[in-house]
């Protein structure tokens, strides 16, 4: 950090493998674009959260399939986490160009906040992106999900979205449609307008591990499924 001195950094713990971490992805490499010629530096800290995550070389795979093009930094032994104290997957911090930690965010949301702090520091002042989802949107009303689940689950659930963390390579059948992987990390597997009632079939191949299935939200309202 000290090699950062002059210039605000934005720096994000994230995880290939959690749905969450690729949701918010879109969001950091847009920041990267807009704001790194303007002086900002941004730097995705890569902190496994599941064994299939650990290895550099998975990361370095997953950052070349998800074409994030900010620096990303190999959290080695979860030894910058710790430094950070950090809670979960994703947070992000930004700090000013005295490395005082000037705005923080846990978790997915407070984007636009977030933008409005970036451009507080480099004294500039334009229309921030638009929301990339409508449950992304500043005062979004959220239904609560389904919670996670580790390992392979089929059944009930509530949410607006379906993702399954696999290893391994085969085919994910998923209500009947499917679904070819090659390379481990977090997949959506169903996709809704709103926050929905609906009932998850999935099925797998040899040679295809799931390691858990996730459950995003979605906005108020009734869905179908």
């Amino acid at each position: 950090m000290h090699q950062q001195r002059g210039r605000p950094v934005l720096i994000e713990f994230w995880d290939f493998c959690r749905p969450n971490s690729i949701r918010t992805l879109p969001y950091m490499e847009a920041w990267h674009e807009r704001y790194s010629e303007l002086g900002l530096r941004v730097i995705g800290v890569h902190s496994a959260g599941f064994e299939v995550s650990e290895s550099p070389e998975a990361v370095a795979e997953a950052v070349t399939r998800l074409g994030i093009k900010h620096p990303v930094v190999v959290d080695v032994g979860d030894q910058i986490w710790q430094a950070y104290d950090n809670r979960g997957w994703p947070t992000r911090y930004l700090f000013n160009g005295e490395n005082r930690l000037f705005e923080y965010h846990f978790g997915e949301g407070g984007y636009e906040e977030t933008e409005r702090a970036i451009q507080e520091l480099l004294q500039i002042s334009r229309e921030p992106l638009a929301p990339i989802r409508p449950e992304d949107a500043t005062g979004a009303i959220l239904e609560p999900q389904t919670e996670d689940v580790e390992g392979f689950y089929s059944g009930p659930y509530e949410a607006g979205g379906v993702w399954g963390v696999f290893s391994g390579r085969g085919t994910a059948s998923v209500n009947g449609r499917s679904l070819e992987l090659t390379a481990p990390g977090a997949y959506e597997l169903i996709s809704h307008a709103r926050h929905t009632r609906g009932v998850l079939e999935l099925s797998v191949s040899t040679g295809l591990e799931v390691h858990a299935v996730c459950f995003t939200p979605g906005l108020a309202g009734p869905g179908v499924s």
